[in-house]
């Protein structure tokens, strides 16, 4: 009995001795201890330091480059304001280069002269563009509209993809009915046009159709408020869309869109890589300018 005592004891001991010599790590603070024996006695309970990570400064991305296409007109002007105001770096290209305009948001404009119709004059301008939005468009003899509203931006359209932009917005016009035989070639060169981007953009590729678009439209020194007629036939008009389906009147009852939705729109349309491509409608149009 005494020797399985006295085996026990010895055993313990023996036990508690290898447990005393074992490492042990101590942390305080920021530094560690040890409590093994060092072979080296000046180096007893010597801290473990702990570096601090170097700071490294990270060059913030550029902002993307916006290229809008009929940028001193009434649209136009617009969105380039829409897209300055949003911190985005913004070009546009004039035959005269740039434009006589008064207002101080076009010397923030980056003005490149050409002419849509002569593809080899423009496509420098397409350099470093992330995003084109064309709101290129005219009126006259039916060969003069398709050339402005459908050629133009189809040398446009195809300028852009041939140099890699990622998205390309085209605001084009609502159907009218009995309108678009009137202007025939206005709206066959705008749907030429469509059918051109949708093929070439499948993916980043949004058609905008407004219909009559309302606001303040600046002539030299003169602002013109389009939005008195405008703006009161949009709050009739907008919830008139079950009406918009009726073959023959359905279409006079488009409502109007202001000018500074359609811009806020066209911007986020270019700028924001889940905004579905394909055809946004005015009723669209509206509801997507409400959003933050």
């Amino acid at each position: 009995m005494r020797s399985a005592v006295a085996r026990l004891i010895r055993s313990s001991s023996a036990e508690t001795s290898r447990l005393s010599s074992s490492p042990v790590l101590l942390k305080t603070g920021n530094a560690f201890f040890s409590n093994a024996t060092p072979s080296d006695p000046k180096n007893i309970e010597e801290p473990f330091k702990v570096e601090e990570a170097e700071t490294v400064k990270v060059t913030p991305p550029s902002p993307d480059k916006l290229l809008v296409l009929g940028g001193s007109g009434f649209v136009g002007s617009h969105i380039c304001k829409e897209a300055l105001d949003r911190g985005f770096v913004v070009s546009s290209i004039n035959r005269s280069g740039k434009p006589s305009i008064s207002e101080s948001w076009s010397d923030k404009v980056i003005w490149n002269q050409g002419n849509l119709l002569e593809p080899a004059s423009f496509k420098d301008a397409m350099d470093d563009v992330s995003a084109v939005i064309s709101c290129v468009g005219g009126f006259g003899s039916n060969d003069f509209m398709y050339k402005i509203n459908g050629t133009a931006n189809i040398n446009a359209i195809r300028a852009a993809a041939e140099k890699g932009v990622k998205r390309f917005v085209y605001v084009s016009a609502a159907d009218f009915g009995l309108v678009n035989y009137l202007l025939k070639g206005y709206y066959e060169g705008k749907r030429a046009a469509e059918a051109e981007l949708l093929s070439k953009f499948t993916y980043g590729g949004v058609i905008l159709r407004p219909g009559f678009i309302h606001g303040t439209r600046q002539v030299g020194s003169v602002k013109i408020p389009l939005g008195l007629v405008g703006a009161p036939m949009q709050m009739v008009l907008q919830n008139a869309k079950p009406l918009a389906r009726l073959p023959l009147v359905g279409p006079l009852l488009t409502p109007p869109v202001s000018v500074t939705s359609v811009a806020k729109v066209a911007v986020r349309a270019a700028t924001d890589p889940v905004f579905p491509p394909g055809i946004v409608d005015v009723h669209g149009i509206m509801r997507y300018s409400e959003q933050n």
